[in-house]
């Protein structure tokens, strides 16, 4: 049988906290992150609540022993780093300098965060040295880059921007350049830190709900933004256990499709959500029944929780419970398909399925809904992951128990 692809340590960082313990907690105890944000500079703040990380840039900085203010350093590379420090601190870094590895990092609005604040000055021709050296920023790679130039790695790198599936796509490259044998180990994951750029573009699209978003009720109004980061480390599992790590999960199945319907909206019968399941199904040599929980994508927006919706309800009858979490911690955007895949790792280890809040409405084109309430000791052995990106971009995980 060929060599698995396995999961051995983890990264995170949301408007929930940071690490499993402070997410793990507030998941089972349906706390959410969600406020009115402190630190965006948005006209629009005292209006929408959003799942901002409950952290400055100063703060940030100084528990990664920048300097603050002017360090060089956007909010979303402060995120990456955060995130990426958890992980690091669960593995012997001695071993990413003795083998290839590779580095895949997604993200969708890099620097914007910080160069939209420096805008006026720049024209105004106030401090223009100062704003130069975050022009490069706006690239999604730069947060990329300084996670790999402030940890002193030399891995394999890219950066992925597909939207809101990036850093699922991301995990699929890593496993895909392991399985090639072009790697021995991959930390994928992504980042996002909300900018005005963002708010204002949500906005437009009038999909932002200025209440606590209900993904696939009725009444959903739009969705909540949030900021984060996460990451996984990948590895085949007799390399792991060679080196006694600890299985956290398999990454067992994965596919990723495109609509090529609408460059913002779903294919309304949800043939693309479908194709992406069954296809990670396949993949995995798995058969419907046999999956134990969905980790929705379910951004509480009309088009796209109606198309998945009626994919789950087609490939799944109504036999298989299913969840969004984004209720907890906004729609983490690049970020998003790490942050899910970890908690998907998480249902796994402790047995659970997390409730999907504020579901009060059946939908009228479904008879099926989602778990509203925390169910524990659920024997789960494998989980869907789904992040449906703009641009029609599917992406499908399958994690498995370790």
């Amino acid at each position: 049988m060929a060599d698995r692809i396995v999961v051995t340590a983890l990264g995170i960082l949301s408007a929930l906290g940071q690490g499993l313990p402070d997410h793990a907690q507030a998941l089972q105890n349906n706390i959410h992150g969600l406020d009115h944000p402190q630190f965006l500079k948005t006209i629009h703040a005292p209006e929408f609540i959003m799942g901002e990380v409950k952290k400055s840039n100063d703060e940030l900085a100084t528990a990664l022993h920048l300097p603050v203010g002017d360090n060089g350093y956007t909010r979303t590379t402060l995120l990456a780093l955060t995130a990426m420090q958890q992980l690091l601190d669960q593995i012997e870094t001695s071993l990413l300098q003795k083998e290839t590895f590779a580095f895949i990092n997604a993200n969708t609005v890099g620097g914007m965060c910080s160069v939209e604040d420096m805008y006026f000055d720049f024209i105004s021709e106030k401090k223009e040295g100062y704003f130069v050296k975050y022009i490069d920023t706006l690239d999604c790679a730069e947060s990329t880059e300084n996670v790999v130039r402030y940890f002193g790695l030399k891995p394999h790198v890219a950066t992925i921007s597909t939207a809101c599936s990036s850093s699922a796509n991301a995990l699929i490259l890593g496993a895909r350049m392991i399985k090639h044998g072009l790697v021995e180990r991959a930390i994928c994951g992504g980042c996002d830190a909300m900018s005005r750029f963002t708010v204002n573009g949500f906005l437009s699209l009038k999909n932002v709900d200025k209440f606590p978003c209900k993904p696939f009720d009725q009444n959903r109004n739009g969705l909540n933004l949030g900021e984060g980061a996460g990451y996984l480390l990948l590895e085949k599992e007799s390399d792991a256990k060679a080196r006694g790590a600890t299985i956290l999960a398999y990454f067992s199945g994965y596919a990723n499709s495109n609509d090529a319907y609408h460059p913002t909206a779903p294919s309304p019968d949800g043939e693309g959500a479908f194709r992406t399941m069954k296809q990670a199904l396949d993949a995995a040599h798995l058969q419907a029944n046999e999956i134990s929980y969905i980790n929705a994508h379910g951004t509480a927006t009309a088009n796209n929780d109606a198309a998945e919706g009626k994919a789950i309800q087609r490939l799944f009858g109504n036999t298989v419970p299913f969840s969004s979490t984004k209720p907890f911690t906004g729609h983490t955007l690049a970020a998003a398909g790490s942050i899910e895949a970890v908690f998907s790792i998480l249902a796994m280890q402790q047995q659970i399925i997390f409730p999907n809040l504020n579901f009060e409405t059946q939908m009228e084109e479904l008879e099926i809904s989602p778990v509203t309430c925390l169910q524990t000791n659920i024997p789960i052995h494998h989980v869907i992951s789904n992040s449906f990106g703009f641009g029609g971009n599917n992406v499908s995980l399958i994690f498995s128990k370790g």
